[in-house]
């Protein structure tokens, strides 16, 4: 069992000029524990540079454009998304590493990945930055896995607290991408709704799971069983991509839920069980949220650990709230899949 690393110091080079919970401090938290795991099943892979044709297969010339203009400057995109003045070159090497990560998966390398980058990605929207990404790195690995390996059917699963606008926006039309979400709502950024499902020939391939604050491991575990496993296997992807966020945790300052180290690792192992079952074991993980710097690096040993086989369980009993928001998605997306 290969696992795939992408790491790089220049990652630590985005950062804003007063604190900003999306800093350096968190992958150093993250490489510090790399250096001290010292495993053979883990292989690193260098990232590269992304090119103006792969970004702009998701974002358009002229939001390129504006974030090229940023370069040997400082200042803001929005009031949650800043940059400095390496900041464009270290946004093309993020996307880069969510390329070389799934490189070296669909070419046989290694049997999974996980791309530790900065900025994240998935708030990112064809036209602009916001929520602290610049571009939309899963995305554009997503369309480089299209166009680059001709393959017709990703799944990302985006278990960020945060919903994904950014992806959702980018594939709503096409089928080529299903996009499942999990997130906090109503929350930041106020997108996510169930009824938001796709239009033309994406109709169905968008499965949002909007979930109030304080939903623990059961509940999580209870969504993936009851509505991502019947629906990922009924779509039967080639290859799948997760945009993890770990601002889940329940010691994470910026959300309300309560998933634990454990309750990822479950969540990973699920998410592996279903690339091995659909997809030929093709699965890459990109880094997006977590601001508590011990749950953001405990809740990825667990990943890695569940990536190497370990098996995690679900603690404590789900609540009538999660039950009450699957049979709702469920009344929504039966029409679409025959398997709910």
């Amino acid at each position: 069992m290969k696992i795939g690393i992408v790491r790089d110091k220049a990652y630590l080079g985005h950062r804003a000029e007063g604190y900003h919970p999306e800093n350096p401090e968190r992958l150093r938290a993250i490489y510090d524990w790399l250096d001290k795991y010292k495993d053979d099943s883990l292989v690193g892979l260098t990232p590269r540079i992304a090119t103006e044709e792969e970004i702009t297969m998701v974002h358009t010339p002229e939001y390129f454009r504006e974030a090229k203009s940023t370069e040997g400057n400082a200042g803001i995109f929005d009031a949650d998304t800043y940059y400095s003045p390496d900041s464009f070159r270290i946004a093309l090497l993020a996307a880069g590493g969510a390329i070389v990560s799934t490189d070296a998966v669909a070419g046989g390398r290694v049997n999974s990945a996980f791309a530790f980058l900065r900025p994240p990605g998935h708030h990112a929207e064809t036209d602009r930055a916001m929520g602290f990404c610049i571009f939309n790195n899963a995305a554009i690995a997503a369309s480089y896995l299209i166009h680059r390996h001709k393959m017709k059917k990703i799944l990302i699963i985006d278990w960020d607290l945060h919903h994904g606008n950014g992806t959702q926006w980018a594939f709503y039309t096409n089928p080529s991408v299903l996009y499942f979400s999990t997130h906090q709502y109503p929350y930041y950024p106020g997108t996510g709704a169930i009824g938001e499902f796709g239009s033309g020939d994406g109709e169905g391939f968008n499965v949002n799971v909007p979930l109030p604050a304080g939903m623990i491991n059961a509940d999580y575990a209870e969504t993936f069983k009851r509505i991502l496993v019947p629906v990922a296997e009924e779509y039967s992807p080639e290859f799948v991509l997760v945009s993890a966020g770990f601002d889940a945790h329940r010691d994470d300052p910026l959300g309300g839920m309560k998933l634990t180290d454990a309750g990822f690792g479950y969540l990973a192992g699920i998410v592996k069980n279903l690339a091995d079952k659909t997809a030929m074991g093709r699965l890459a993980f990109c880094l997006e949220g977590g601001y508590n710097l011990n749950a953001l690096r405990e809740s990825i040993r667990a990943v890695i650990e569940a990536l190497k086989g370990k098996q995690f369980e679900p603690d404590g009993r789900p609540s009538s709230e999660v039950f009450s928001t699957i049979e709702n998605v469920i009344k929504v997306h039966k029409r679409f899949w025959k398997r709910l």
